[in-house]
């Protein structure tokens, strides 16, 4: 009878466990749920419309025409030059011209770069035509002085540049130089000069061992709309240069300007090299300029590297830059002198547009300070 009891309660005990298990609260009584459902994606914004216009290139610059720059730009011209021209006016204006004095005005020729031959010969023909004219009024002074600086300049030289196709091939123009002259720069100011006076330029860039040139002759290009031929960094510059020329005869451009890398005179193998540059180029088309880049800063050092840029290149021109800086000017007479290389252009500051064709008259009298 006890054991049944006893069974009994256990039973009991058993029933109100289960019964008080699944009375708490939180327990699920159903199947275990599955996952969560995904969230919906965000729908995806409408793809943009295209716009009406693609966004336009700068129009290429109208540079102003290069006819009569050095006349607008003759105040750029050093102040050095025009103290020399002072000088030589007082110490012709004196009463009494002697000994002393010619020697003066022919140191101070000297010390402005144009040369102890050149100054001679200036000194000589006035000293002929003070005593035969008897000139000594300021204007009758500056006009004997005019007259023999523009003898010595050359007004009758030819200065044009041969920048017009013959048939079916262009002007081709090599400018060479030795770094730091504003060769390159150069390159991008003649482009402008050519397409102010209404040419169409293509630039080549093969000066390929300065890294910089060929995206600064790019920047050139892009300002004036002209195509710029470039290659690697440190490709052949003769290549380069006649891929240039190629391109030039393709797009039946009326010139050519390659930029060349900076050379010194006095490395027989960089010269040499140059000299194949040109070589190369007259295999497609004949050059028709050689324009060397003197810094007029540098007197009478320019002579020699132009001497040297002769032999191996033939210089048809000299372009002196600078000489809005410290330069006395004289340069131009002495280059004339002992190369028989005409000067063309002349650079009178750092702006886009301050190359001009070379003009004696305007150089003298602004020299003269007219």
């Amino acid at each position: 009878m006890e054991f049944v009891v006893l069974v009994a309660v256990i039973v009991a005990i058993a029933v109100v466990a289960a019964v008080v298990l699944l009375a708490r609260p939180g327990r699920r009584t159903g199947p275990p749920a599955g996952p969560p459902p995904a969230k919906p994606r965000p729908a995806e914004p409408p793809p943009a419309a295209p716009t009406e216009q693609a966004e336009q290139a700068p129009a290429p610059e109208v540079p102003p025409p290069s006819a009569g720059r050095i006349v607008r730009l003759r105040g750029r011209l050093a102040s050095s030059q025009n103290a020399v021209g002072r000088s030589l006016l007082a110490l012709l204006s004196r009463e009494t011209l002697d000994e002393d004095a010619w020697e003066e005005i022919e140191d101070t020729l000297i010390t402005a770069d144009v040369g102890v031959a050149s100054s001679r010969d200036i000194v000589e023909e006035l000293r002929t035509k003070v005593r035969v004219e008897g000139a000594r009024t300021q204007d009758e002074v500056r006009a004997l002085l005019r007259s023999g600086l523009l003898a010595q300049i050359g007004s009758d030289v030819d200065r044009s540049l041969r920048t017009l196709p013959h048939g079916d091939r262009p002007a081709v123009m090599l400018v060479v130089g030795v770094n730091g002259t504003g060769k390159t720069t150069t390159c991008g100011k003649l482009g402008r000069v050519l397409a102010a006076d209404g040419r169409s330029v293509l630039l080549g860039a093969a000066d390929t061992f300065r890294a910089a040139a060929a995206d600064q002759l790019q920047t050139w290009g892009e300002r004036v709309g002209a195509e710029v031929v470039r290659g690697r960094e440190g490709a052949d510059p003769a290549s380069v240069a006649f891929e240039a020329v190629r391109a030039g005869v393709e797009r039946r451009v009326d010139t050519v300007i390659v930029d060349t890398a900076g050379r010194l005179h006095t490395k027989a193998g960089l010269m040499d090299e140059l000299g194949k540059v040109k070589r190369v180029v007259e295999k497609h088309a004949s050059v028709d300029e050689v324009l060397l880049v003197l810094d007029a800063t540098t007197g009478q050092n320019g002579l020699q590297q132009a001497r040297v840029f002769t032999e191996v290149v033939n210089v048809t021109g000299i372009v002196l830059t600078k000489l809005d800086g410290t330069a006395k000017g004289g340069i131009v007479i002495a280059v004339q002198r002992d190369l028989g290389v005409p000067v063309k252009l002349v650079g009178l500051g750092e702006g886009p547009d301050d190359l001009a064709p070379f003009e004696p008259d305007a150089f003298v009298d602004a020299i003269l300070g007219e």
